[in-house]
């Protein structure tokens, strides 16, 4: 379930991973700690925050806080253990957690059925077997990739718990 913030207040004295870079600002995959935040009649967010290893202070001001939950989500487990991922982990977690069905599976289902039935249509004959091959090729096609998908994800996290895990627990999965 995506996390959802109503008014911008219930984000002070939290950590924020930071998804995306913005100029003068942190970049992408900080660990930030909202210190102090406001909201202007006119919908205007501006938040005070913290990076959690440096401790400089900075500000920044969005439009809506739609604009501020497109920057920052809540992560705590990242936050509570930053310190056993690289920056290139945080980076590639961010990356996979961010893609919806919409953004990752439907455009490459689009350019495999436009595949599938290209090959079909050029360089079958038009008769029932290969269209009811296209079809079972189409089906087989929007599985695997939606299986891709949801392993992708879980891949993800599985690891960053397994590296965590083995690292402070002495428990491997």
């Amino acid at each position: 379930m995506a996390y959802m913030i109503t008014d911008i207040r219930d984000a002070v004295d939290r950590n924020f991973l930071v998804t995306k870079n913005m100029s003068k600002q942190v970049e992408s995959g900080t660990i930030v700690h909202i210190m102090d935040s406001s909201q202007a009649p006119d919908g205007t967010v501006v938040v005070n925050y913290r990076v959690i290893r440096s401790g400089q202070d900075f500000v920044v001001k969005f439009k809506s806080l739609k604009d501020f939950a497109k920057w920052a989500r809540p992560d705590d487990f990242i936050a509570r253990y930053q310190e056993s991922f690289s920056k290139a982990e945080i980076l590639h977690y961010i990356k996979v957690s961010n893609r919806t069905f919409a953004s990752f599976c439907v455009p490459l289902m689009l350019v495999f059925l436009a595949a599938i039935w290209a090959v079909i249509i050029f360089l079958l004959k038009p008769t029932l077997v290969p269209i009811i091959i296209g079809a079972v090729a189409s089906l087989i096609a929007i599985l695997v990739i939606t299986i891709i998908y949801k392993k992708s994800k879980t891949s993800v996290k599985i690891n960053l718990y397994r590296k965590v895990s083995s690292k402070n627990w002495g428990v491997s999965f």
